[in-house]
């Protein structure tokens, strides 16, 4: 075991900063992967309504399987790898991410839908322009949602071998009854987690400028509402 606080047994071929990257890949990749499978996905629930009930119950019945019986079926096929870590969390994101953009699609008022079709929007266009943007606060609630869960969930890797980022410390700590090791694990988690969902609250107030800060001051008659001025700003 190398010296210093950051110390850690030879036996994980890394470093303790190895290690945070370790953790940070393996829990934000699948989170993008789950957000890039979601969309469309929402976006079929959203225009045939009978599909969103067996959708929501397959993603609930794959979030139920627990993370050990998605490693026996995968680590044939993918070995003690990280995407074997990987997939499962991505999965599991889904049962996250297919909701919320569910319900912040759907909240876009049929005025604003109407506005923009007569603007000469098409379904694409409308969907990207104007119904993503005015769900954003839907779909990053469910991504802060869904990236907290994945950092704390990585430390399953350690499971399958040197493949669970800071959960291998926690599984060191116990084995060299190293305390140090707990905690390194332990608070590292919970820190990059609290560091993920405040970088996420400050995307949600670059990306919806629209949205109303704390104490609102009254607004001039000729000002336009938020959802309006969103609507202009997407079809500019």
């Amino acid at each position: 075991m190398s010296g210093g606080f950051f110390g850690i047994p030879s036996d994980l071929q890394n470093t303790y900063w190895g290690l945070v990257g370790l953790h940070l890949r393996e829990a934000l990749i699948p989170v993008v992967a789950g957000l890039v499978v979601a969309l469309p996905i929402a976006q079929l629930c959203v225009r045939l309504r009978w599909l969103y009930p067996p959708v929501l119950w397959v993603t609930t019945i794959l979030y139920a399987v627990p993370s050990l019986a998605f490693f026996v079926v995968l680590i044939d096929y993918t070995g003690q790898t990280e995407t074997t870590v990987m997939i499962p969390l991505g999965i599991y994101s889904l049962v996250v991410f297919v909701p919320a953009i569910v319900d912040g699609v759907r909240s876009v008022p049929q005025e604003t839908l109407d506005a923009a079709t007569a603007m000469g929007l098409g379904p694409v266009r409308r969907y990207f322009q104007v119904q993503l943007p005015i769900a954003a606060p839907a779909i990053i609630a469910g991504l802060r949602v869904a990236t907290v869960s994945s950092i704390s969930l990585v430390s399953v890797g350690m499971l399958i071998g040197n493949q669970g980022g800071l959960g291998n410390l926690l599984n060191d700590g116990m084995i060299y009854h190293q305390p140090r090791l707990v905690w390194l694990s332990v608070v590292g988690t919970a820190v990059l987690a609290i560091l993920a969902d405040a970088l996420l609250v400050l995307v949600r107030v670059l990306v919806t400028p629209w949205m109303p800060r704390g104490t609102r001051k009254p607004r001039p008659v000729d000002e336009p509402e938020p959802m309006q001025a969103a609507l202009e700003d997407a079809v500019r």
